[in-house]
């Protein structure tokens, strides 16, 4: 598998893998990304700023995630401790195609975006799901992620909305 930085040729096939995980989520019961969040704008400005990563095999795009250095306003305040307290990088929109669930996909995701910070000298990732969302957080506990508490969500069409918190040191 490798990972590239995601560009306009591949916007469709992002919006298709989103809805594909927002219908997920539906038949899950969760009102996660039920909002109209992430949309095409979403990626296309993800596009525009160089942060969205593809995993591709075999020229086929499997799985998609946003990542970020700049601090999350959505960390801030924490019903609970994040592991560290200094600079860290956070994985945003993760999802992985229909028929490539369980295969390892999002474990690979997670592990290229540990590299990304190391790269970056940032000493952990930070990521967040819905606490509904079992299969994610089982994703995320498998990748070292560590449960750190709870966070509101900041901005947007979910704003306000709970969230579980996740942190994993890097270094």
């Amino acid at each position: 598998m490798e990972f590239i930085v995601a560009s306009q040729e591949h916007l469709d096939r992002m919006c298709e893998i989103t809805e594909q995980a927002k219908r997920q989520l539906r038949r899950l019961g969760l009102d996660q990304w039920q909002s109209g969040y992430p949309d095409r704008e979403v990626w296309q400005k993800d596009i525009e700023e160089g942060c969205t990563y593809l995993a591709v095999k075999e020229g086929k795009i499997l799985g998609i995630f946003a990542f970020q250095t700049t601090p999350d306003p959505s960390y801030h305040v924490i019903d609970g401790r994040w592991l560290t307290s200094g600079e860290y990088a956070s994985m945003h929109r993760v999802c992985v195609a229909d028929g490539c669930k369980g295969k390892g996909i999002a474990g690979e995701m997670f592990a290229y975006g540990f590299g990304l910070a190391k790269e970056a000298g940032l000493g952990a990732v930070r990521i967040d799901t819905h606490p509904g969302n079992i299969p994610m957080q089982r994703a995320l506990e498998k990748a070292g992620f560590q449960a750190c508490g709870r966070i509101r969500l900041v901005g947007g069409c979910e704003d306000g909305h709970l969230r579980i918190g996740f942190e994993r040191k890097i270094y």
